[in-house]
C-alpha cells in the first residue's frame, strides 16, 4: 500500500466491456466485466481512491435498436433515455463484479453507480456535425438503407465497417458531482458512463438533448472536478504511438503537454481512436499543477500507474 493516497479516475473502453469472438449478450458482458474488475479491485487494493467511467457506444446503439424494432408495440425511447438505461445496466455488471473481485482481495468497499447528467451547451456545433458512432457495424449496402430509411448519419468507422453517428457535444459541468465528492471517501463510484447523459439547461429546467459525449471527455471534465490526482484512460494498446504501424512507429512513454500538442498538430493520433484520448488526457494535466495523465492498457493498468509502462502526460 502508498503512504499518501492518491485520487484517481479511470475510464475503461469498450474492451473492458465486450470481447470479440462472443456474443453482444448480457450474459457476456458480465462475464468481459468480471475479468475487467480484477485489474480494477486490484487497483483499490494498491491504495488509489477511484471513480470508474466506461463507455456505452455499443450498448447504448442495441437499446436504441431494440425500441425502434418495437415501435408498432410500445413507443420508440429518446436517446438520452437509452444512454440512462445504458448507465444502469452496465453500472450494475460493474458493481457485482467489483464486489466479487475486492472481497477477494479482502476489502470490503461499496461501489455504487450513479446515473450522471453532464450538461452541455445548447449550441455546440457539433449538434451539427454528428460525429460519435453507437451501435453495431453494418456493410456500405444496409448503411445506405437504414440513411435512407431513416435518416441516419452513416459514415465509415476505422475501416471495420459503416455505424451510426450521433452529435458528440463537449462536457461542461458533471451534474451530480457534489453527490460523487460525498461518497468519495467510503465508496468506489461508477459515473459519467457513456460519458454521462447530456442535458441543456433552458430558464432552470433541465432537458435530455440527442446525443452521446465522449466518455474520456467527460472522464477528464469528472476528474477536474473532484480534484483529482490522475486520470487513467485504458484503452487496447498499452502506450500512445506516433507514426503508428509504420516502420518508423516510436511508443511514448514520458511525454510533456507541449510535445503531445506538437504531435497532434502533426496529424499523429487518428480522429475516431487515439486522438479524442490524448485530448481529454491533455485538458485534464492542463488544468491545474501536480496532475498526471496516464494511457495504458486495462491489463497493465497497475504498471502504467507506477510509471513501468504506459503514456504519462505531465506539463
Amino acid at each position: 500500500m502508498m503512504g499518501k493516497t492518491i485520487k484517481l479516475v479511470v475510464a475503461v473502453g469498450g474492451n473492458a466491456l465486450e470481447e470479440k469472438g462472443l456474443p453482444p449478450t448480457a450474459q457476456s458482458q458480465r462475464e468481459v466485466v468480471a475479468k475487467t474488475a480484477e485489474y480494477l479491485a486490484q487497483m483499490s487494493k494498491d491504495g488509489y481512491e477511484m471513480a470508474i467511467v466506461h463507455g456505452n457506444g455499443p450498448q447504448v446503439g442495441r437499446i436504441l435498436l431494440a425500441s425502434e424494432a418495437a415501435k408498432e408495440v410500445t413507443p420508440v425511447l429518446p436517446l438520452d433515455v437509452c444512454g440512462a438505461m445504458s448507465q444502469g445496466y452496465i453500472g450494475y455488471h460493474i458493481q457485482q463484479a467489483m464486489r466479487e473481485s475486492l472481497a477477494k482481495r479482502g476489502r470490503n468497499v461499496p461501489v455504487v453507480t450513479v446515473a450522471t447528467q453532464v450538461l452541455v451547451d445548447a449550441n455546440d456545433p457539433a449538434f451539427n456535425n454528428p460525429t460519435k458512432p453507437i451501435g453495431p457495424f453494418y456493410s456500405k449496402e444496409e448503411a445506405d438503407k437504414l440513411a435512407k430509411e431513416k435518416g441516419y448519419v452513416m459514415k465509415e468507422d476505422a475501416g471495420r465497417g459503416y455505424r451510426r453517428m450521433v452529435p458528440s457535444p463537449k462536457p461542461k459541468r458533471i451534474v451530480e458531482v457534489d453527490a460523487i465528492k460525498r461518497l468519495w471517501d467510503t465508496t468506489i463510484t461508477v459515473c459519467c458512463g457513456g460519458g454521462g447523459v447530456p442535458i441543456i439547461e433552458k430558464n432552470g429546467v433541465w432537458y435530455g438533448v440527442e446525443g452521446v459525449i465522449d466518455k474520456d471527455l467527460a472522464a477528464a471534465e469528472l476528474a477536474q472536478e473532484l480534484e483529482a490526482d490522475i486520470l487513467l484512460i485504458l484503452t487496447e494498446v498499452e502506450q500512445v504511438a506516433i507514426n503508428w504501424n509504420k516502420p518508423d512507429q516510436k511508443n511514448l512513454a514520458e511525454v510533456s503537454v507541449a510535445e503531445m500538442e506538437e504531435y497532434i498538430k502533426e496529424g499523429h493520433f487518428a480522429p475516431g481512436s487515439m486522438l479524442p484520448k490524448v485530448q481529454a488526457a491533455l485538458e485534464f494535466v492542463r488544468s491545474g499543477e501536480n496532475r498526471t495523465a496516464v494511457i495504458s492498457s486495462l491489463k497493465e493498468a497497475s504498471r502504467a500507474l507506477k510509471g513501468e509502462t504506459g503514456t504519462r502526460i505531465t506539463r
